[in-house]
């Protein structure tokens, strides 16, 4: 459990969540941020609603609270008239991979197809609070604790939050909060996109190879599985998004400029998770086109290869076969043959025979049956 205290040039950590429901806490344009699993969301409901109460005016709907609790829903958006929901599904770590208490699913393939696991990560985004549930763990909270720590200590040597970060190092409010930790997570699936590229452009080079004979189909077949069930994922986190890019879009402006422009910068930054993500869902969509095309490029090639033995053996058939015939006459069990009672009888016979042959095969080198094909 994680409680921060933010504004514009300093962070407090909260020891607990008691002293978060007095009078004065978040005064002078700070705003807090509550980040619990959710065995602690669970648990601290009663404290969390009141927080919430005391600093918004209002609690959690019931809905929403099932919500954040649920460790399978997927990504979507969600609001009120005072705050809003988001969840979004991120990469599982492998000790989140399982329930607590069982022991992960066995699964196969490369590594890399193992890590597209996900969990829900639930963000309440209120004027002056920001709640995120996440699942068992709980990196993404304490790595993006951590940076805000470091980034409002005493010298300012700390890097910037983001590379995308604005003037303000420190977010301007629960909105932009809740914004990083989501580029956060889509962050984490750029990352991954770039592994799964070099897994299946090993195994296009190994199925395109003629000398190969590709046998991993069990783990090509899961490889497509993962990559339909990625870009589902991806679908939903757009949507998601997309709906609370809408949802700001139809709020009244602020009159007061650095409101405005604090609106503003949130926009931005909407606009580019959004832009992430549609550069994941279009990359995930090509590896499934690269994968299907690997593969009908693997059944060509192999009916080629088929093709040209066949084509080999129709030509030698063909070749054999007019000296089966002269070899056939003169196998015949008459007594009167041409040839037959002659003492250079067998060599015209054999002169005969490597004529034809080599004739056949002058002929069907010209016509190209007996040509190469280009590796």
């Amino acid at each position: 459990m994680r409680s921060l205290e933010i504004d514009s040039s300093r962070v407090i950590e909260h020891d607990s969540l008691a002293p978060l429901a007095r009078p004065g806490v978040c005064g002078n344009g700070s705003y807090l941020w509550i980040s619990l699993t959710r065995e602690e969301f669970r648990a601290e409901l009663g404290n969390v609603q009141d927080i919430l109460q005391a600093l918004c005016g209002t609690r959690l709907v019931d809905l929403h609270v099932a919500d954040l609790l649920n460790d399978q829903l997927p990504s979507h958006y969600d609001f009120t008239s005072l705050y809003d929901v988001l969840v979004f599904r991120r990469l599982a770590a492998g000790v989140e991979a399982a329930t607590p208490g069982t022991p992960p699913p066995a699964r196969g393939g490369p590594t890399v197809l193992r890590r597209i696991d996900t969990r829900p990560v639930g963000f309440a985004v209120f004027d002056r609070v920001l709640l995120s549930v996440h699942p068992e763990g709980g990196a993404l909270r304490d790595i993006y604790a951590a940076k805000l720590l470091a980034a409002a200590a005493p010298g300012g040597g700390a890097p910037a939050l983001d590379v995308r970060a604005t003037s303000a190092r420190l977010p301007s409010g629960p909105a932009d909060l809740m914004l990083r930790l989501v580029n956060q997570i889509v962050d984490g699936y750029l990352d991954l996109r770039r592994e799964l590229t070099r897994q299946l452009d090993h195994w296009q080079a190994e199925l395109i190879d003629p000398r190969s004979r590709f046998t991993n189909w069990g783990a090509l077949m899961q490889a497509r599985q993962s990559l339909h069930h990625l870009d589902e994922i991806c679908e939903d986190q757009r949507a998601a998004v997309q709906d609370w890019i809408d949802a700001l879009e139809t709020l009244p402006m602020p009159d007061d400029a650095a409101e405005r422009r604090d609106r503003e910068l949130v926009m931005v930054r909407s606009r580019d998770v959004h832009e992430h993500i549609e550069r994941v869902v279009h990359h995930v969509r090509r590896l499934e086109q690269n994968a299907e095309t690997a593969v009908q490029m693997h059944f060509s090639v192999q009916s080629h290869r088929t093709n040209d033995i066949m084509r080999v053996l129709t030509v030698l058939t063909a070749i054999f076969l007019p000296l089966n015939l002269i070899a056939g006459i003169f196998g015949m069990n008459f007594e009167f043959i041409p040839l037959v009672h002659k003492a250079d009888g067998f060599w015209i016979a054999m002169g005969s025979m490597v004529v034809v042959a080599v004739v056949l095969v002058l002929v069907f080198w010209r016509k190209r049956y007996l040509a190469r094909t280009a590796r």
